[in-house]
């Protein structure tokens, strides 16, 4: 269970001066990380680790040798102080081979894969044991880590990757698991009692129906996923959350009232281009072409699309997509991912579509630089699933939102980025959330095009100075490294004291 360190992203071999700055106040803090299988959390880990290595602290960020091998390396100027720790996944007869995060299944599968991640306690607990850590932060899923943490009288923090307006539509953790919980896709689809201010952020009826028959029901695991996310919080000494208050200011307060413990944003965590995507720095031809077709493009004309790692679009909603793309008349370049289980080499988009398309549009069958796509000058909007990551890199540079959302708190989001006018949900059916050809086009060029989504893209440029203010990221973690080295003392001075009065 040794620290295992990937081969570095980076040739420089002295340490930045951000790095040396915090090396001697924080050098002997010692943080353990523990994020859920899923890249939609192992990404905002391993930036918040990033965040706090350069800071001096010494970082474990514990995952499986699959997901660390698909994430990028250490930099050579922080692998004195970040370390990426390598626990094998218990086989779990549920699981496909090699499936080690839920991008590798299917949503029903998700509950083997939980078993199988609640099967790495035992490692866990004997890193812990050996590394005498300062600090453990983790995830939603690892309920039991708040009693290693205990075992072991080390602090812990559960570190939160949804919006603080998803988290607050959650709910307290009375009403989670207590006799007034929501059992009906009835009182799940209208905005709960405990938000006491005004706001549209609430499920849908199909995401209400989605929410009830998985989270609201006892899996493989024997336990409810909301019993699992209450026993998080109620475990946890500080909630982290990947926020800040210049945007959910209100949800964020509310959080602090209805966990009843300290509540800590710690920024949007915006990614570093040059840690996360060396690859397209090195512009292999397949990337310089894509990128000599978005330097051809007018600025702010072309949609990037794209559904993330977690969302496994049918074949159907692909069509709809597809057709909506072409009917819309505009620029694209598309992310697109076959279905889980349908061979890469299967076209999955209609008969002669991409004869069609000539070079109006590009469709992309594999991993694509998304951070660095997004910062083109000629991108002027974002269709996707409405993930908070993907909403925080469009938002970066202004870029409006066009939503689409598909699992979890992913309508939360929309509901609240349309709440704050910086982009539109396209329409859905009600009952179903299905969505048609038309309801793509018509969005599209709502925000692209029309002079009625001017107010629209200026309120998304506007968040520019939020979501890509690198002063204000840096003082919510100065803030978080600050609070962290308090207790830390705090947790000292106590020991010695104890220590002291035994003697």
């Amino acid at each position: 269970l040794s620290p295992s360190f990937p081969s570095s992203s980076s040739s420089s071999s002295s340490s930045s001066s951000s790095v040396s700055d915090f090396m001697e106040a924080n050098q002997r803090c010692h943080v353990v990380m523990f994020p859920w299988l899923a890249f939609g959390h192992l990404i905002p880990f391993l930036e918040l680790s990033r965040s706090l290595a350069t800071r001096g602290f010494k970082v474990s960020f514990i995952s499986t040798p699959r997901n660390i091998k698909r994430l990028p390396g250490v930099p050579l100027e922080l692998s004195a102080q970040l370390s990426l720790v390598g626990f094998p996944l218990p086989p779990d007869d549920g699981l496909p081979e090699d499936a080690e995060a839920t991008i590798d299944v299917e949503l029903d599968t998700v509950q083997y894969l939980k078993r199988a991640y609640d099967g790495l306690r035992a490692p866990f607990e004997k890193f812990v044991e050996m590394t005498s850590p300062d600090w453990i932060i983790y995830d939603c899923v690892a309920y039991w880590v708040p009693q290693v943490a205990s075992r072991f009288s080390i602090p812990c923090a559960y570190f939160c990757a949804f919006s603080a307006a998803a988290a607050a539509v959650f709910g307290p953790t009375w009403q989670l698991t207590g006799e007034r919980s929501r059992s009906t896709p009835e009182e799940y689809a209208v905005v709960p009692e405990w938000i006491n201010f005004p706001s549209t952020v609430k499920f849908s009826k199909y995401e209400a129906i989605s929410i009830c028959s998985t989270l609201g029901v006892p899996d493989v695991t024997a336990m409810l996923g909301w019993k699992r996310y209450a026993t998080v919080i109620e475990g946890c000494d500080v909630v982290l959350i990947r926020s800040c208050t210049e945007y959910e200011g209100p949800y964020v307060g509310l959080l602090r009232e209805i966990f009843g413990k300290p509540v800590k944003p710690v920024g949007l965590l915006p990614p570093a281009q040059d840690f996360w995507e060396p690859r397209a720095t090195q512009m292999n031809p397949k990337w310089a072409s894509c990128f000599s077709w978005l330097d051809a493009q007018a600025p702010n004309s072309v949609v990037f699309v794209g559904f993330g790692s977690e969302c496994k679009l049918s074949v159907e909603q692909i069509h709809e997509l597809a057709f909506g793309l072409e009917q819309s008349g505009l620029p694209f370049i598309w992310a697109l991912r076959n279905p889980l289980g349908l061979p890469a080499q299967v076209d999955v988009l209609p008969e002669g579509y991409r004869t069609r398309l000539g070079q109006r549009g590009l469709v992309c069958m594999d991993w694509v630089p998304q951070v660095k796509i997004l910062a083109h000058p000629s991108i002027g909007g974002h269709l996707f699933h409405s993930g908070w990551g993907s909403i925080i890199e469009s938002l970066e540079h202004g870029i409006p939102l066009i939503l689409v959302p598909m699992i979890l708190d992913q309508g939360l989001n929309a509901r609240l980025a349309e709440e704050k006018m910086v982009g539109i949900e396209i329409e859905r059916n009600e009952m179903d959330g299905t969505f048609t050809r038309d309801d793509v086009a018509k969005a599209l060029r709502l925000v692209m095009v029309e002079d009625e989504g001017e107010p629209l893209r200026a309120k998304a440029r506007e968040m520019r100075s939020v979501f890509g203010n690198k002063g204000l990221q840096d003082e919510y973690i100065g803030g978080l490294v600050e609070y962290m080295n308090d207790q830390r003392s705090s947790k000292l001075i106590a020991e010695r004291s104890g220590s002291r009065q035994r003697k």
